[in-house]
């Protein structure tokens, strides 16, 4: 359904094919494991066939390189379909539960059921991946989805409605366009689940609108995510990884490094190696980094503004740029930067950057680390670089995040067989492989007696009776 017109976005159109998708959920939740992997297949073929119309797409919206279209999203999608396509059968059967001695003459087991019409908001940063992922998810548990992509990626949103369009109909999955507003309508609606990913911000609305009609939520979101580097870590290493996790997508990923805290002694190196790092990755030519192939723009110029602002803002309250802070507003164009002299009075440390701005906070002892972190939101991820085992466990013991990656950035959201997601502010709920199946079922227990216990405990309440009571709650 393409309603890209606001007149002709309007909840009566929005229920009519919310109303249709629910006729069809019985049959939808009654679809075989081999059913549901067939569709799974399908989306596979469509979007290996179609990669160049892909990658194509992503870089109209912002020039996404090619080579990060061919690994963020259709590599990560591939890897989704592919783990799915091979568990499912598993995921669905019933899974046993033991049966504790109180239980005695029962046998048990949870079965994964589809929740029913689920509603999935994508983002415009991975905007194909962080879609399909979802729904990757949705169809495996057997629900109906509508999917209300990104306005700020025309290209991709139009090239996702072409393949559902092409795979599915309405009734089973449909792809809706348009604004904030069109959104805010969806959100109306008595979905069974809601998938969301995008900002805190949002995250607030749209878990607000679902707590109307008590629909569950799964939200991935942001914050800013750390990144811890001690005195034993391997600098060079350290660098190239935090300079790939960074500033690929232009540091437009939710699970970027937001700030780095490193030990004072070893902050200069890690910043020479920074610096030889970005040059190698984006300027090996000498031509300037504006020039290079391989570095994305700034989705649109609101978010160019806005970035443009964090960066202002820190140098006029005293942070200097040791590497980049060249902009060109006329090419949507921010060069990776590093930030130094930082406060926590700057806007760059109270907001998600969300962009290529990369602040570089010395610290003396670990203390100082682990009150720093206790006062702010619980971030999505924290990444810790350290050639010590003990004190990378000593900052695992000691931090809170949605996920944990030691000496390296951003591999654990590819990882299936994790639990990706934040905690708190940083999101509500997990995704990837069995844990996306999970959020969009419920988990039913089912209790089946085998032989009969329980009779010997009924009323009239004897004497023999409470005895036996008596003798269950002190020893079973």
């Amino acid at each position: 359904m393409n309603l890209s017109s606001a007149s002709h976005q309007n909840t009566t159109q929005f229920r009519e094919l919310f109303d249709a998708q629910r006729l069809q959920t019985s049959f939808v939740a009654s679809t075989t494991a081999q059913e549901r992997i067939a569709k799974l297949k399908k989306i596979q073929t469509f979007m290996m066939a179609n990669r160049a119309g892909l990658e194509k797409a992503l870089f109209a919206d912002f020039r996404k390189p090619p080579a990060e279209t061919e690994l963020t999203e259709i590599y990560s999608t591939r890897n989704e379909l592919t783990v799915a396509i091979q568990h499912l059968k598993r995921w669905m059967k019933p899974h046993p539960v033991p049966t504790p001695l109180g239980m005695l003459g029962t046998t048990a087991f949870v079965q994964y059921e589809p929740k029913g019409v689920t509603l999935i908001i994508s983002p415009w940063n991975y905007p194909f991946y962080l879609t399909i992922k979802p729904l990757i998810s949705a169809i495996s548990a057997g629900n109906t989805a509508i999917i209300k992509p990104s306005e700020l990626t025309p290209a991709t949103s139009g090239f996702i409605r072409t393949m559902i369009k092409a795979l599915f109909s309405e009734d089973e999955v449909a792809v809706v366009e348009g604004d904030a507003t069109v959104a805010q309508n969806l959100l109306e609606l008595p979905f069974d689940h809601i998938f969301f990913t995008g900002s805190t911000a949002v995250g607030k609305v749209v878990m607000t609108a679902a707590a109307r009609n008590l629909t569950s939520v799964t939200l991935e979101l942001g914050g800013k995510s750390p990144c811890i580097i001690d005195e034993t870590a391997d600098l060079y290493t350290a660098a190239r990884r935090i300079a790939w996790g960074k500033w690929i997508n232009t540091g437009q990923t939710c699970v970027a490094p937001d700030f780095i805290l490193i030990q004072r002694s070893v902050k200069d190196q890690f910043v020479r190696e920074v610096k030889n790092a970005v040059r190698a990755m984006y300027d090996a030519d000498g031509k300037g980094i504006q020039s290079s192939d391989s570095y994305a723009r700034i989705i649109d110029n609101r978010h160019f503004q806005r970035l443009q602002s964090l960066l202002e803002d820190a140098q006029q309250k005293g942070a200097t740029v040791s590497m980049g802070g060249q902009t060109d507003p006329n090419d949507r164009f921010i060069e990776p930067t590093l930030l130094e002299n930082v406060t926590t009075k700057m806007t760059v440390m109270q907001e998600e950057i969300f962009g290529p701005l990369l602040p570089v906070i010395p610290y003396d002892t670990r203390e100082e680390v682990i009150r720093f972190l206790a006062g702010r939101a619980k971030p999505l991820v924290l990444y810790i670089f350290s050639r010590k085992e003990s004190a990378s466990q000593f900052w695992l013991n000691r931090t809170t995040a949605g996920n944990t990656v030691i000496n390296d950035t951003v591999i654990h959201f590819a990882h299936t067989e994790l639990p990706v997601g934040g905690v708190n502010q940083s999101g509500i709920g997990k995704s990837n492989g069995f844990y996306g199946f999970q959020e969009f079922s419920n988990a039913k227990g089912v209790v089946k007696r085998q032989f009969e216990t329980l009779k010997y405990i009924y009323p009239p309440y004897s004497d023999k009776i409470k005895k036996i009571i008596e003798i269950i709650v002190k020893y079973i």
